[in-house]
């Protein structure tokens, strides 16, 4: 499976709920940078390992959000690196503000394992959903 059918099934995954389908296929060192505008991410928004990356992004979507997705209007790659272009839908739950807000990641790969992740969010979407 080349890398961008492994992120398309990885999506997927996530789209499903499924946590450690996802984390299977991450590196056990994974280096994950989180957008800092985002209203939950505390410090730097940099992760390293699944356990950080549990705890400081996925376990906070369904205390923030409700119905959130990630809808991929592209998903492509070269070399080590994929990138999803699309957008984060959904409902901060505090406010019962809908979003829709523009999102790229940008993978890097090795071994058929995603080793680094760095996400672009139009954050302004998300935090005035939250307010």
């Amino acid at each position: 499976m080349d890398n961008v059918e492994v992120l398309k099934s990885g999506y997927q995954y996530f789209a499903e709920g499924n946590i450690e389908g996802v984390l299977g296929l991450f590196d056990s060192k994974i280096h994950w940078n989180e957008c800092i505008g985002f209203p939950f991410v505390v410090g730097n928004g940099i992760y390293t390992g699944h356990q950080a990356i549990v705890e400081g992004v996925f376990g906070q979507i369904p205390k923030h959000y409700e119905n959130f997705q990630i809808e991929i209007t592209d998903l492509f790659g070269s070399g080590d690196k994929v990138v999803m272009m699309g957008h984060y839908t959904g409902v901060w739950k505090a406010t019962g503000k809908k979003f829709k807000a523009n999102a790229t990641h940008v993978w890097t790969m090795k071994d058929g394992k995603a080793t680094h992740f760095f996400q672009a969010v139009d954050t302004a979407e998300i935090i005035n959903a939250s307010a």
